[in-house]
Formats: C-alpha cells, sequence, structure tokens
C-alpha cells in the first residue's frame, strides 16, 4: 500500500472516527486513501475552525480529535487552534501535508520548516521522512496526545513519502496508567487539612479529565471544605450545592476574593496555572498551597507548594477522604458570600432593560437548558460574564478556553461538541467580534445537518478591550466595527434566524431555538454599559 494508504490504516486502528480539515495539493495521497475508509473527512471552511473542531471534539470523548492542512498557509492557519487545543489540554492530533523531501533543502514555493514552526505548540511532532515508520510515528503521536496532561501532537508528510510504496501494519495499542501517589505524601497532605481551620478547594479541569467528579463530591461532602472553581473547571460540584462558591478567574476583587482571603490552606486539585494566574487570588503568596495534580506545580511566586500530591488524581482522592478528618467547620462565610453571588444572579430575572444586560441573557440561557446541555462561550466581554454568573451542575457543560482564549473558537467548537455529543442540546455563546472569525463555519453545520443554536450578543465592538482600556484609561480607543445583518447572513447560509427586539423575546426564542432541532442563530443586542458597573461595583466589596 501506500503510505497514505498505511497512515489511514493506522489512524483507524486507534479508533479515529473524523478528521476535520481542508484539503490541499500536497496531501492529495492522503485525501484518496480517505475515500476507501470508514473514517469521515470533515471538511471546514478555514483550517483554524478544523483544528477548533477537533480540539473541542478531543476534550469532550477524551479521544485525541484530528485536524488536517496543507503546508503553508494551511498549516500556519491550523496552528492557532492546535495552539489552543494544547494549551487547554484537549488531546488533538494534527497532520500537515509538507513539500517533497527533495525540495526542503532550499527556497522553495510554500515551504517552511513545519516542525520548527509547531515544537513551541505541541507536546512532541515528527515528520514522517522514511515509509516504514509511520507506524511507529502514529501510536505516538495518539499516545503522547492523550496521556495526562493531554495536549496537541503533530504529524507532517511530504507529498512523496505519502505516495510511496510500504509493507507495515499499525502497532499494537498499548494502555497508559498513572500511578497514585505514596502513602507518607498521602498522610502529609491530609494533616495539612486536618490543621486547616479555613481550607478551600480550588477545582480544575483535571478533576473531569480524571473522571473523578464522583469521588471528588464525596470528598467534599464528607470532609465539609468549600469549592471554588477555575473557569475550566466548573461544574465538578454542582452549583446547587451548598459547598460551591461558583468560578473564580476574573481579574481584580470579587465575592470569591474574601473566600480566598479567608483561607489558611488553598487545596488545587486538577489546576493548570493557565486557567487563572495565582497572584488574581494569592496576590502576596500568603496562604499555602497543596497542589493535587498529574504533574508538579509549576514555580510562581503567588503559589508557595507546601505539598506536590502528584499522580493520579482519581486515586489520591479517594486515599485522601480514607485519612482527612470528617469535622464540622466554621461555614456561616460560605453561606455568606453564596448568597452575595446568587443574589446577583437572582436580582436580573426580572429586568427589562434594551438592549438586554449580559446578567438577564445568562439568567435566560440558564433556565432554559438543562443540566447537562453544553455552552460553549467565545472569547470576549461575555466570556467573563458566563464564568462568573452562568452557574453550571456538570463538567464540561460551560466550555470556556481560558489557555490560549482564542477568539472565534464557539462555532466550530459547536460543531465538534455536537458530532462528540449529539443527544446534547448545544449553544454557541459568541460576540460579533468572534463569530465574524469563524463564522463561515454556518455552512459546515448546515451540511452537517448539525442543530446547534448560536446565541450572538452584538455590541458593534469588541467590548472585552473597550471593557480594559476604559479601567485604565477612562476612554476606548479604536475598537468599533460595523456589522452585517446577521439575520440575513445566517439565513444566507441555511440557518434560521431571529432578531431580539425586546428582551421578554428572549426567553421565548431560546426555548423556540432549541425546539426546532436545527441551526438557529439568534441576533441579540447586549448592553455592555453594564462592564463598568460591575468594575465599580467589585471596588465596593468589603470582605
Amino acid at each position: 500500500m501506500k503510505v497514505a494508504e498505511l497512515l489511514v490504516k493506522c489512524l483507524e486502528n486507534e479508533g479515529v472516527e473524523y478528521i476535520f480539515g481542508v484539503p490541499g495539493e500536497e496531501n492529495i495521497d492522503l485525501m484518496d486513501a480517505l475515500l476507501g475508509s470508514k473514517i469521515e473527512f470533515i471538511v471546514t471552511r478555514h483550517e483554524t475552525s478544523a483544528a477548533f473542531m477537533a480540539g473541542t471534539y478531543g476534550k469532550l470523548t477524551g479521544k485525541p480529535g484530528v485536524c488536517l492542512a496543507t503546508l503553508g498557509p494551511g498549516a500556519t492557519n491550523l496552528l492557532t487552534g492546535v495552539a489552543n487545543a494544547n494549551m487547554d489540554h484537549c488531546p488533538l492530533i494534527a497532520i500537515t501535508g509538507q513539500a517533497g523531501m527533495n525540495r526542503q533543502h532550499k527556497i522553495s514555493h510554500q515551504y517552511y520548516d513545519l516542525v520548527d514552526i509547531y515544537e513551541p505548540v505541541t507536546k512532541w511532532n515528527a515528520q514522517i521522512k522514511t515509509a516504514e515508520i509511520v507506524p511507529e510515528i502514529v501510536r505516538k503521536a495518539y499516545q503522547v496526545a492523550g496521556q495526562e496532561k493531554p495536549g496537541a501532537t503533530h504529524i507532517d508528510l511530504p507529498e512523496d513519502i505519502a505516495g510511496m510504496e510500504v509493507d507495515a501494519e499499525p502497532l499494537l495499542i498499548t494502555g497508559h496508567a498513572i500511578p497514585q501517589s505514596d502513602e507518607k505524601v498521602i498522610q502529609e497532605a491530609a494533616a495539612l487539612i486536618n490543621d486547616a481551620k479555613y481550607p478551600l478547594i480550588l477545582a480544575g479541569d483535571g478533576i473531569t479529565r480524571a473522571q473523578a467528579t464522583d469521588l471528588f463530591r464525596k470528598f467534599v461532602k464528607e470532609t465539609q471544605i468549600p469549592v471554588v472553581h477555575s473557569f475550566m473547571g466548573k461544574g465538578s460540584l454542582s452549583w446547587k450545592e451548598n459547598l460551591s462558591l461558583m468560578t473564580a478567574g476574573i481579574s481584580g476583587k470579587d465575592h470569591i476574593t474574601c473566600g480566598f482571603e479567608r483561607s489558611d490552606l488553598i487545596i488545587c486539585i486538577g489546576f493548570d496555572m493557565a486557567e487563572t494566574p495565582p497572584r488574581n487570588w494569592n496576590p502576596d503568596g500568603a496562604t499555602k498551597i497543596l497542589h493535587i495534580d498529574t504533574e508538579e506545580a509549576e514555580i510562581d511566586s503567588c503559589y508557595p507548594v507546601a505539598l506536590n500530591v502528584v499522580g493520579n488524581i482519581k486515586e489520591n482522592i479517594e486515599e485522601l477522604s480514607k485519612v482527612v478528618s470528617h469535622k464540622e467547620r466554621d461555614l456561616d462565610w460560605v453561606s455568606t458570600i453564596r448568597t452575595q453571588i446568587l443574589d446577583e444572579f437572582e436580582h436580573y430575572k426580572q429586568d427589562d432593560g434594551f438592549p438586554i444586560k449580559p446578567q438577564k441573557i445568562i439568567s435566560d440561557l440558564r433556565d432554559v437548558l438543562g443540566d447537562r446541555d453544553i455552552a460553549i462561550s467565545d472569547v470576549g466581554a461575555h466570556k467573563m460574564w458566563m464564568a462568573r454568573m452562568y452557574h453550571t451542575a456538570e463538567p464540561n457543560t460551560c466550555l470556556i478556553s481560558n489557555g490560549l482564549a482564542s477568539m472565534g473558537v464557539a462555532v466550530p467548537g459547536a460543531i465538534g461538541a455536537k458530532m462528540a455529543l449529539p443527544d446534547r442540546n448545544v449553544v454557541a455563546v459568541c460576540g460579533d467580534g468572534a463569530f465574524q472569525m469563524t463564522g463561515a463555519e454556518l455552512e459546515t453545520a448546515v451540511r452537517l445537518n448539525l442543530p446547534i443554536v448560536i446565541l450572538l450578543w452584538r455590541d458593534d465592538g469588541y467590548g472585552l478591550i473597550e471593557w480594559h482600556q476604559m479601567k485604565k484609561f477612562e476612554r476606548a480607543s479604536h475598537i468599533s466595527f460595523g456589522n452585517p445583518d446577521f439575520v440575513q447572513l445566517a439565513k444566507s447560509y441555511g440557518f434560521e434566524a431571529m432578531k431580539i427586539e425586546k428582551t421578554k423575546e428572549l426567553k421565548p426564542t431560546l426555548e423556540q431555538a432549541i425546539a426546532m432541532n436545527k441551526p438557529v442563530l439568534i441576533d441579540c443586542p447586549v448592553d455592555y454599559s453594564e462592564n463598568m458597573k460591575l468594575t465599580e461595583k467589585l471596588k465596593n466589596i468589603n470582605c
């Protein structure tokens, strides 16, 4: 068989269902090999979108998503989405076509050394330089991408190698187990927790990746330690539980700041510093950290680690549960903070101001979506509001990219999510700026007949950047732009589309959109004057 055919066979052996991407001249052998494969190739309208889809698919399934581009501009377009997956710890394999080996030694049309370019944004990458190494390359790419902490790998396939004849077979798939910490470390961790008067858990995305949610919730219930979530750890503990202090992550003061200030031990479980920097919640490095993760903590002056508990998160939580004291704790302060957070949420349920306040949009969206439905936030001012106020009962039901945090992730991400979990309702929450970066993927959603809903917050500008400008300079600079008629644009792609004209229309429109079971876009004007009002309000929080 050809090398390209062997590569496809190896991907089939790994259980790959989809490859997202844009074909090109240098990967035509691979595209031809896919014609006889059970792998479905999903043609996207941009390579960055392909990587966003693959990354979201990988995050929700736990299996590496696969994306493909040709050399040169195709590969550099793909790069942003690959970097996004890598920093968010989404398992992903990127495949790029490449110039033939006979012209890589000189300046050549569309040729850059992609192994060098991809090296900083992947866990591992390699070029297929000889035909026989394909099974090893694919096996390693798949294994490394999926291992904790998961991320991106990259395979570069020169066009002349792709067409060579080869006689080889895929390698046997081997399992990989993460050992738990030793008993002495568990005992030391338990002693730290038992000695703390006001311990506080910061729950990160690693809990969900470790499939440790049930054990984590049992641990919290038994130990009565309150929990705050990172943007990406939302849902580790249901927001309905009395020990949930919702989400931390915006820079500056917030209600949860009072919890961090009171705490004498912060227990970070499955937490990665890319999610939210410690300077935001332990600015003086005064509170000691118990770090429970698959890797030792990154060095940070605001993250003073008293002990690293490194290994299998699920097993380490289970062992800790056996030795941590189950005692009564002073939780009045927890109730106070929860009341402040939930009162803010309830306050806007009946608000009828127009354009619609962010708090009201989120309240209506939360009312309409079920506990296991998925909201995917793009990057912009709406992301900060979604992180603070879209409360979750289950993990991976509010997806927020907070590593690379690339604009444009929501629409392609919603496509990847719906393909991964077709039984869930999926809503992409995006601003008008982010939407226009990957909005061409509306055609992809229609072609695949995927019933996703796009809730578009329209303010005709880059709202988050304006928010930062106003906080620092009290004036805005170069953040406004024009918009098309989004309803007509969406309809031209084959979407159903509605425009919100009154606040009271939003909730029934959301309900109608989900009930339609087809691709729908909702154009919703948003009142971002609330941004600076929130900033002023948070300044006055008194712990």
